[in-house]
């Protein structure tokens, strides 16, 4: 069975109080859901480690864009400071995006890549993956397209053709604007 993971993260107990909104773009460059969450006020902050680095990707006044194209296996959050400072973008490698009670959802298939405003590319969860299909969580198609979808994006960011991490600032004042 995959995670279905929702835009709003109502079921997130770190934030305590929050801001959000979403809305449904149909544009050249992008078909599909946008969500924002403004975390105003949190139990604790939240830093993740990826080496030596240490990268604080929740706090107060944090806002976390997140990206659910149509008919594509990925999504994207794009986490900002409380200085609306980009610190990193988390595409979650994932089978669909869809909607439910109105809400924007990902189905995730366990792979993830992180990119750092420096440039550098993280690759997550490949163990995870590899422990769902052993289990018979997921079987050897969806595992390829897992890993299809990591490479595809990988050589798209590479390449600087990654589009989504472009459009970031944009869908973040889209959302900005109409937050509740």
């Amino acid at each position: 069975m995959l995670k279905r993971k929702y835009g709003d993260r109502s079921e997130w107990k770190r934030v305590l109080k929050r801001k959000y909104s979403q809305t449904y773009l149909e544009e050249n460059d992008y078909k599909g859901y946008i969500t924002l969450l403004q975390t105003i006020k949190v139990t604790e902050p939240l830093s993740v480690s990826y080496g030596e680095k240490n990268v604080r990707i929740v706090d107060n006044g944090y806002m976390w864009l997140q990206q659910f194209p149509l008919n594509e296996h990925h999504s994207v959050t794009t986490m900002f400071d409380a200085n609306g400072e980009i610190v990193q973008w988390y595409i979650d490698i994932c089978l669909c995006n869809g909607v439910e009670n109105g809400i924007p959802w990902m189905e995730d298939l366990f792979l993830d890549v992180i990119l750092l405003p420096s440039g550098e590319i993280i690759e997550k969860d490949a163990d995870e993956l590899e422990n769902t299909l052993s289990k018979g969580i997921i079987d050897k198609s969806l595992y390829e397209l897992a890993w299809s979808e990591m490479n595809k994006i990988k050589h798209l960011i590479s390449t600087n053709n990654f589009n989504l991490i472009k459009m970031s600032n944009r869908h973040k004042k889209i959302l900005f604007k109409i937050l509740k």
